[in-house]
């Protein structure tokens, strides 16, 4: 009696792993060129997030009006001593989203072109017999493991499975080196007017004052009827809950809490993005998080964008060299803000004395228009250089303690 032939794998040319904004992204980038794409997600996943959208975002990957749930006019900056400074932010607004309906959304819009989206947790790449891919995941999406084990070929991975990405610890060398800052926020409910908090639903407060967070920044964001509550540190042992207590009890929102969240955000690109094969990675898993700011949508869906555009040339030539070029062409674009900002970091955010002249920086108007003009555009400010001397003079005034904070 001949032997009952095993089902051959369901085959897709590309598998995404991991579906927030960067995944998404690159779902439905490939998706729309016609490529088999699965848009693999862990189920009930919510990242914490101040959820900031610059107006080039809205522009460049057509976000639709209903997702903003806040349009930010202006930015306070508070020092250690309490010291406030508001920036207006000129002729536009940031766009504030809620990650728990900005994701689907995203995920949505791959799947209406063509993407395939299923929820599982990652577990592993082997190989087949003619050296394909093969993707290993739980069907359930439970952290547990203990759901049905699932399989599918691939032709090549996009890992966007976030900081801890396990695709990245598999398949690409260097994935242990990224360093991390650790976020935790709670979603509260946003306060009424008359309620008497110091808030305002128009501006995203930033406070740098070390007993909230040792060596980064907390703050809080509007997300409309919500606002976003949080604080960051790479101090393991950095009691961030009770941080976030303070902050609230501070800000006079202490209402009702929506949801808690925490994770790792990675603040440096991985020095390198692709296994020479078949696998690139993006968003988080790549490292693609601003230093000194947090911030990581913008960089997530460019980031996908770019290793969607690398993986379907893969597929277009077979060249594995096309892979390098999601990284190369993200580090030419924002390479150099990263290391200025990673700057930044470095030095303004390891004492009180420090926080407190930064916050005295940024009451310099050169700094905020071209601070903002950076990032409503992304991309650094070339044209008023002498703009750019002018805070170069300041800010080597305050290094040196010739500025009073």
């Amino acid at each position: 009696m001949n032997a009952i032939p095993k089902p051959s794998l369901e085959q897709f040319d590309v598998v995404v792993v991991g579906g927030g904004p960067a995944g998404a992204t690159a779902a439905h980038e490939l998706a729309r060129k016609g490529r088999s794409v699965l848009l693999l997600d862990r189920a009930g996943r919510i990242k914490p997030c101040g959820g900031a959208i610059p107006p080039r975002l809205i522009r460049d990957f057509g976000i639709p009006d209903e997702l903003l749930v806040a349009r930010i006019t202006s930015a306070r900056m508070v020092s250690p001593s309490d010291a406030k400074v508001d920036i207006p932010i000129e002729n536009g607004f940031v766009g504030m989203v809620d990650r728990e309906h900005f994701d689907p959304w995203l995920r949505a819009r791959a799947v209406a072109c063509g993407a395939v989206q299923r929820a599982g947790r990652f577990t592993a790449i082997d190989r087949d017999a003619d050296g394909t891919a093969i993707v290993r995941y739980d069907a359930t999406g439970d952290d547990d493991g203990e759901g049905e084990p699932q399989a599918v070929r691939a032709r090549a991975v996009i890992g966007a499975d976030g900081a801890s990405s396990q695709v990245a610890r598999q398949a690409v060398p260097g994935a242990d080196r990224g360093k991390f800052v650790f976020a935790y926020h709670e979603i509260v409910r946003s306060p009424a007017p008359e309620a008497g908090a110091d808030f305002d639903p128009r501006r995203c407060d930033v406070i740098y004052r070390g007993a909230l967070s040792p060596d980064f920044y907390s703050w809080v964001f509007p997300h409309g009827p919500n606002t976003s509550v949080g604080t960051g540190t790479a101090n393991k042992g950095f009691k961030m809950r009770h941080s976030v207590a303070a902050l609230r009890e501070k800000c006079g929102l202490t209402g009702e809490t929506v949801r808690r969240e925490g994770a790792p955000i990675p603040l440096k690109p991985l020095p390198r993005w692709d296994n020479g094969r078949d696998v690139v990675l993006a968003g988080d898993a790549a490292g693609v998080v601003a230093p000194a700011s947090g911030e990581g949508i913008y960089y997530a869906m460019i980031g996908g964008q770019f290793a969607a555009e690398a993986a379907d040339t893969l597929l277009a030539t077979g060249d594995v060299r096309a892979l390098r070029l999601a990284r190369k062409r993200f580090m030419k674009l924002h390479g150099r803000v990263f290391w200025v900002l990673g700057i930044m970091q470095r030095f303004w955010y390891t004492s009180e004395k420090r926080r407190e002249s930064f916050v005295s920086i940024c009451r310099d108007e050169d700094v905020q228009k071209l601070t903002f003009e950076s990032y409503m555009n992304k991309e650094l400010v070339r044209k008023k250089p002498m703009a750019h001397v002018r805070i170069f003079f300041k800010d080597l005034a305050h290094l040196l303690g010739f500025a009073r904070a």
